[in-house]
């Protein structure tokens, strides 16, 4: 196989591949509820919770650091979603004190002796070391996801435009709330490993919001959101295999050139 498919003779390059098809249509679905209910804070404050649910596993002597990652992320963002509908003028200094405590405490954790090296990996991600297995989690989770879309898509975005609006018409804000918050943090944990974590809130945030300013309605919204994701994506690990750069990187400039090029075309039509 020679030419531009080339890196497809690779196992790992094909398993990666996998992988980004099925990262980034989550990314991009997640992202217009996130774009839309201005969550970027919340969803970077989680994606950064990773170390410390790494750090609470080594203290209690947990050997699957994913388990502890999964199970903190949890708790982390019903706390955050709590803090964040109390809707007061202090919200976002409050997420940030308690996300940067929580931070700090788990890099404390993790530096003790010097050995945090072993975790750095997890800062920038590596897609091409996924597993078949690891495949397998992040099918599951993306098929638990297309249900909860179809099941309470319209839901949360009713309560993204008007919160009191949507409870007086019997929608469930407060559990379709948590829900949701507990998705973004089971997705987020399943793919930080892969994506990294200094990254992840961006990958969720640029092709939502590029997305946002070409579409004219919400189909368009979802379209273009996943759209741009998973060229983003697709494209990002081609480059990267052929100029031996990091692919979460590249992807994020990619997605990033995105954005800046759908901002001015669509101030260009308005």
């Amino acid at each position: 196989m020679s030419g531009i498919f080339s890196w497809l003779q690779f196992d790992f390059m094909k398993l990666a591949f996998v992988a980004i098809l099925i990262i980034t249509p989550l990314f991009g679905l997640l992202g217009t509820m996130i774009v839309s209910r201005k969550m970027a804070f919340f969803s970077d404050a989680l994606g950064h919770s990773a170390l410390t649910g790494i750090a609470v596993g080594v203290v209690l002597g947990v050997t699957d650091t994913n388990l502890s990652m999964i199970v903190f992320a949890i708790v982390f963002a019903v706390l955050l979603n709590k803090i964040s509908s109390r809707n007061t003028a202090n919200t976002d200094t409050v997420i940030s004190v308690f996300s940067s405590f929580s931070i700090a405490v788990g890099l404390a954790i993790l530096s003790r002796g010097g050995n945090f090296s072993q975790y750095s990996s997890l800062l920038v991600g590596d897609v091409l070391s996924i597993t078949r297995k690891e495949i397998l989690y992040l099918l599951v989770i993306f098929l638990v996801t297309l249900v909860f879309w179809c099941l309470c898509g319209n839901g949360l975005f009713a309560l993204s435009m008007h919160r009191t609006l949507a409870k007086s018409k019997g929608i469930p804000v407060t559990l379709l709330e948590y829900l949701f918050a507990v998705l973004v943090a089971l997705i987020v944990m399943l793919s930080i490993k892969w994506v990294g974590i200094l990254i992840i809130n961006a990958l969720l945030i640029l092709p939502a919001a590029a997305a946002r300013n070409l579409s004219g309605n919400l189909r368009e919204y979802h379209f273009f959101a996943v759209l741009f994701s998973m060229f983003s994506g697709v494209l990002g690990l081609i480059i990267s295999y052929y100029t031996n750069v990091a692919t979460g990187p590249t992807i994020v400039i990619i997605a990033s050139v995105l954005y800046f090029a759908t901002y001015f075309y669509g101030r260009k039509l308005s």
